[in-house]
């Protein structure tokens, strides 16, 4: 094992010890050492952090920029013990991050897509059912797609109407309340998903057909079809509206109906940003 693939090892053990996941940084940053390897270098420099950041040419600037910093921070670390390291100045790559203006779905998309998910094929009729609740989950509370599949059936409480998020963005577990007539529906699909799956293969709260717990990468490929079926893709759109627009709406309906009910929205910020699971307020402010 190469001294370089061995400090990443150390680095993102540390980072991750504190909180951080590093999902993806830790994923590109293993290609960054397999670059680094290829080219036989055993410490970082200006030039190779920049060849690799770069070598992505269809890539956008961001996209470079961002993976300079990853490879800036891991060389920071780097550099703590081996002094060769160069780090590589932070405006090597100059490019301000801009937000792009969140698509809001209209009352007739979201019923179109309810819609269009209750028409799914299924092998045992759980799977329209299954999106179906999701899909109006996600616009009922404003989840992050992945925190309403890790949900667990203990983490559903029926009785009272809350959710428990455990583990989410940030390492976080918060309690977010539910609507009556959203706990009606989980309720709904919780009686049906067991009397059409009696003997499921995973814990999780939604399942495929198969009783196993439904994955991102099912969720969103079966958004698209649906969204190709009910124009809000054109035929062969890769781009489109996306999942998370769901919880931009929910955040700006609901940063709307306080203004215009006369509520102090700056008051209610944090109350939003906690409910969402924002780590920071600014991210609430954003809105």
């Amino acid at each position: 094992m190469s001294s370089l693939r061995t400090a990443l090892d150390d680095y993102l053990g540390a980072r991750r010890a504190l909180g951080h996941k590093l999902i993806l940084t830790g994923r590109l940053l293993r290609r960054f050492v397999d670059f680094s390897e290829h080219v036989h270098a055993d410490y970082i420099t200006t030039e190779l952090a920049l060849k690799w950041a770069t070598q992505p040419a269809h890539a956008q600037p961001s996209q470079w920029a961002n993976r300079l910093g990853m490879v800036r921070r891991f060389a920071r670390y780097c550099y703590a013990n081996d002094p060769r390291t160069m780090v590589p100045p932070p405006d090597l790559l100059p490019h301000r991050y801009r937000r792009v203006a969140p698509y809001i779905y209209s009352d007739e998309q979201i019923i179109r897509l309810l819609k269009a998910a209750r028409r799914l094929p299924s092998t045992i009729g759980l799977r329209p059912h299954t999106y179906a609740t999701l899909f109006g989950l996600y616009v009922a509370t404003g989840l992050r797609a992945n925190e309403a599949l890790c949900l667990r059936r203990e983490d559903v409480d029926l009785a009272n109407g809350v959710l428990t998020i455990r583990d989410s963005k940030f390492g976080k577990t918060r309690i977010v309340p539910v609507h009556l007539s959203t706990r009606r529906a989980l309720e709904r699909y919780a009686k049906l998903r067991d009397h059409l799956c009696r003997t499921p293969a995973s814990p999780h709260f939604f399942l495929s057909d198969r009783g196993t717990r439904v994955t991102y990468d099912m969720l969103r490929w079966t958004f698209v079809k649906v969204s190709h079926e009910i124009g809000l893709r054109a035929p062969g759109d890769s781009h489109g509206p996306r999942l998370h627009g769901f919880r931009h709406r929910l955040a700006i309906n609901t940063l709307l109906k306080w203004y215009r009910g006369g509520i102090d929205v700056e008051r209610r910020l944090p109350t939003l940003a906690t409910y969402l699971g924002h780590a920071h307020i600014t991210d609430t402010q954003w809105y």
